[in-house]
């Protein structure tokens, strides 16, 4: 849902909400709140991942990646019952699966240096 409201150019609540109201049942109440958390945070972690991801405007990123970054980042910052590690590998997994060869490592050090320093991010 990231990825479509992307490239619709509507927020991923927006589409969430859409297919709601068009009878799409959503199977996973995680869904949910990812989509939502990540809406909500929107502007906070893309702020975070044009700092962290150094080399590379947000812009300029395949969208798959650019995704999964906000996804991942947002179970780091925002999700205490989702150990980073795991919320880490779940990004690079689906980066291996979805994206380039080289979007893996690249998903790997952008996420754990921001679970590195999330206690100052979050400070902010």
């Amino acid at each position: 849902m990231l990825y479509e409201g992307e490239a619709k150019a509507i927020t991923p609540g927006q589409l969430l909400d859409q297919r709601i109201v068009d009878g799409y049942v959503v199977n996973n109440a995680y869904t949910t709140t990812l989509v939502r958390g990540v809406t909500e945070h929107a502007a906070r972690i893309d702020a975070v991942l044009a700092d962290y991801s150094q080399a590379w405007q947000l812009s300029r990123m395949p969208a798959v990646d650019r995704n999964l970054l906000r996804l991942g980042a947002y179970e780091v910052l925002y999700v205490d019952d989702v150990p980073d590690g795991v919320a880490i590998s779940e990004a690079v997994d689906a980066a291996t699966e979805l994206s380039t060869d080289e979007s893996p490592a690249f998903l790997n050090g952008v996420l754990s240096a921001i679970s590195r320093d999330k206690s100052a991010i979050l400070a902010v």
